[in-house]
């Protein structure tokens, strides 16, 4: 147990600059969730049932929109279709946990909690304790995740318009993709996908993102191919 404390305290190590990012970005949505007429309740479930920000702010935004339900479940499992890649990428080193384990990781997977596990990952291999570096920085993510919700719902108009608190987020993703950038493949993937965001930016329900996730895959898995 020592071994598995050490490396639960070492995810949440590695999890902590990330966190700084996430916890503002917590904050606008509960307030955004509010303000599209989502209940409190509602607001705080979405964080701990969905657990997914970017789904939670698509799905705010749709709901404030009026989509039909159909579109905001069909956006939403657009939208984090990227964990199955997550998981795909994580598996060969989480192959021999229980299915309990496995269930309890798939949870807590996100983007801030892949980015340094599968790094240490790489960087290390795994043995029979490794898992919980996983549950370190999940676990961290999601009580902070909460926490920030939390915050955002209650304050919620509180919480000035002027207040920069959104430049968090895209500081948090750049610091998770460029340690991960280690190929001609990857760096082209980033590119397109971020070119293809911009260009696309002003399409309705948000579909810019899916068409920059779309051509990220493109792009990185024809360059791979030329290998």
């Amino acid at each position: 147990m020592h071994e598995a404390r050490k490396k639960f305290w070492d995810g949440v190590r590695a999890e902590f600059p990330l966190l700084i990012g996430v916890f503002p970005f917590g904050m606008i949505y509960g307030a955004l969730a509010l303000n599209a007429g989502l209940s409190a309740l509602a607001s705080q479930m979405m964080s701990s049932i969905v657990f997914a920000g970017s789904a939670q702010f698509v799905t705010a935004q749709l709901v404030k929109d009026a989509a039909p339900g159909l579109v905001i479940i069909l956006t939403i499992a657009v939208v984090n279709l990227r964990h199955m890649l997550y998981s795909a990428s994580l598996a060969p080193y989480l192959k021999d946990l229980s299915l309990k384990w496995k269930f309890l990781l798939s949870y807590l997977l996100t983007d801030e909690a892949y980015a340094p596990t599968i790094l240490k990952y790489e960087a290390d291999g795994v043995n029979k304790t490794s898992h919980w570096f996983l549950l370190g920085a999940g676990f961290s993510l999601w009580f902070i995740w909460q926490t920030s919700t939390a915050l955002g719902v209650f304050l919620g108009a509180a919480i000035p318009e002027s207040m920069p608190l959104d430049f968090a987020l895209p500081l948090t993703f750049i610091a998770m993709v460029v340690p991960a950038l280690k190929n001609r493949a990857m760096v082209a993937a980033a590119l397109s996908a971020g070119v293809v965001a911009l260009l696309a930016y002003a399409l309705p329900f948000k579909l810019g993102l899916i068409l920059a996730a779309f051509a990220g895959i493109i792009v990185g898995t024809v360059m791979e191919g030329k290998k």
